[in-house]
């Protein structure tokens, strides 16, 4: 009688408890070697990819109230339904909406430096598990065409990959929604923005990013979010975004691990807007 691979397969497995027994010992030795750890400070913890109790404490979700463009925090919310910042209302971005998972602090920090310079490359699973929500509340996943932020070629041959890319593809995996590595290209190589006024920022970035040659027809009408580590400054986004807008697009929002806001700088951390801004950073992580 004929047997399909997957009767084989779920048969094997159920014939073998010893392998199943087997893995369970692999992996409490794996874990007694090498234990799971806290991605934010180091701690051992029970799990892979979890959080020790202070530094889950410590992180700020963004739930409430914010600009209904770049997402940023508002004191209270106002009656009327979304309401945008005042930088937003000055100069509006090329991006409907940009949320992010948390706010931009010690531990989030951290995480998103071990991923890009700490090679960290699970974080990216860890992150994108929590932006989950936020993809949501854009859109169903079906009418979502995930686009990592490009790095630069020489960016990507030094670092060995693009975090950015990495979240996407952890992000589909969990939403199923489709992705696109290779819409957007990184054409110019940028200097640091650190230090730099904004209207130095923008200048750096204008001209950094193009269409792949069929973009247009692969972005026509289609709901273009951009995946990035971490929202400081937003000139990058904001240079993407455009680009992206250029296409025929039908909506381009952008999301986001960690979003810089005034309350995240007013720590002993204190980090420079333009020096977080996308991959702008050259940076080694010790410990």
């Amino acid at each position: 009688m004929a047997t399909t691979t997957g009767d084989v397969e779920e048969t094997g497995a159920a014939s073998r408890p010893w392998l199943r027994g087997l893995r369970t010992t692999g992996r409490a030795i794996v874990d007694y070697a090498l234990p799971p750890r806290c991605p934010g400070c180091g701690a051992i913890v029970g799990e892979d990819r979890q959080f020790c109790l202070t530094c889950w404490l410590s992180l700020d979700f963004l739930a409430g109230p914010a600009c209904s463009h770049c997402s940023i925090p508002l004191p209270t919310a106002l009656p009327g339904g979304p309401i945008a910042c005042g930088a937003c209302l000055a100069s509006p971005p090329p991006f409907d909406r940009a949320p992010a998972a948390v706010a931009y602090g010690p531990v989030a920090r951290t995480v998103a430096l071990r991923l890009k310079y700490g090679r960290r490359t699970g974080h990216a699973r860890l992150m994108a598990q929590l932006m989950t929500r936020q993809l949501a509340e854009l859109g169903a996943a079906d009418d979502i065409l995930l686009v990592p932020v490009p790095l630069h070629r020489w960016r990507l041959w030094s670092r060995g990959f693009n975090q950015a890319a990495l979240m996407a593809d952890e992000l589909a995996r969990a939403t199923g929604a489709p992705r696109d590595h290779h819409l957007l290209l990184r054409v110019k190589s940028t200097a640091s923005l650190r230090g730099k006024t904004r209207r130095e920022r923008e200048r750096i970035v204008a001209g950094a990013f193009a269409l792949a040659d069929d973009g247009k027809a692969r972005a026509t009408g289609r709901h273009i979010v951009l995946i990035d580590d971490v929202h400081a400054s937003g000139a990058t986004l904001r240079a993407a975004a455009k680009v992206l807008r250029r296409s025929g697009a039908a909506r381009v929002s952008a999301l986001t691990w960690a979003r810089v806001v005034p309350d995240a700088l007013m720590t002993s951390n204190i980090i420079d807007f333009a020096s977080l801004d996308s991959d702008m950073m050259d940076q080694t992580l010790t410990g």
